[in-house]
């Protein structure tokens, strides 16, 4: 198995404005961290009439920094990948101030398999999109068409955005160039994530713009060692079953031997996906509804 071939360095700074390609200008917020990596980019596409993705946090200066970067323009449709607090807070407020309205999938709010494990930069819990889209759904401006792709895994709620007129795709945090991207049952679902996945590779973009870090510039190789990871990731998991381990938190000491144990909270919910999904396939079997504490074996 190849690694990732993981893009993490690029250039920008906090509020400026970088024309990335003919219809895309980006925006990065200044919320640096351990899951947004430099912070939340934000993408303005089109020219004169132009929609926004994922505006990013309720943060004053950052808010001032968008409207000054769309200053003359006039913002048709404010769109979100999801419900997270890095992407989210702002599209109400910036689709008000300028008469449109705020486009996504309304979220399904869970709890946290197991109690509260910090997995991601939070849930937007007050999100709630104007317009509730649909797979397919078409969204246009004088220089842009874009197609929303529901793509769930992450949340339930994703959406990827494909920009017909240079074949690219703002990933939102489907797929990420800096890192792999959290799937967390109960609302993530690794079933639905793969299945996405692999839908998005036979798609073929020639570009892949996610929320976080730089754009993929090689989707089709980044794509497959992406997934080969994750079935990577399974087979270790069917190994595990094999050897007679039964629970996830032995499972994890093992796989994760060398990782700081900090971080095992959060690779049991990894592992609890995977199983999950294996349940789902029929490979492995269980007493009951599938958990963090449940006891599974080989089907």
């Amino acid at each position: 198995m190849s690694a990732i071939p993981f893009v993490r360095e690029f250039d920008f700074e906090y509020g400026r404005c970088d024309q990335m390609s003919p219809r895309i200008r980006r925006v990065i917020a200044p919320n640096p961290g351990s899951f947004t990596f430099t912070g939340t980019g934000v993408f303005i596409i089109g020219t004169g009439e132009v929609a926004v993705l994922d505006p990013g946090p309720a943060l004053p200066e950052h808010e001032a920094a968008l409207d000054a970067a769309l200053e003359g323009e006039r913002v048709s449709h404010v769109l979100v990948t999801h419900h997270h607090l890095d992407h989210s807070p702002l599209a109400h407020t910036l689709a008000q101030k300028h008469g449109c309205k705020v486009y996504g999938r309304m979220p399904r709010v869970t709890e946290p398999e197991g109690g509260e494990v910090r997995m991601e930069a939070g849930d937007d819990l007050g999100f709630q999109p104007d317009v509730q889209i649909e797979d397919g759904a078409v969204f246009e401006g004088p220089d842009w068409t874009l197609t929303a792709l529901h793509t769930p895994g992450h949340t339930s709620n994703h959406v990827c955005y494909a920009l017909r007129q240079e074949n690219a795709l703002f990933s939102g945090d489907h797929v990420m160039g800096w890192s792999t991207s959290v799937v967390s049952p109960p609302d993530g679902s690794m079933s639905d994530y793969l299945a996405q996945l692999k839908r998005v590779h036979a798609m073929k973009f020639a570009t892949i713009w996610p929320t976080h870090g730089p754009q993929i510039t090689e989707p089709d190789p980044f794509l497959e060692a992406y997934i080969a990871h994750r079935e990577n990731r399974e087979a270790q998991v069917l190994a595990q079953l094999q050897t007679g381990r039964e629970t996830i938190k032995d499972m994890v000491a093992v796989m994760y031997a060398d990782v700081d144990k900090r971080l095992h909270p959060a690779a049991a919910h990894s592992v609890l996906a995977h199983m999950i999904h294996l349940v789902e396939q029929g490979k492995a079997v269980c007493e009951g509804a599938p958990g963090l504490d449940t006891r599974y074996t080989l089907a």
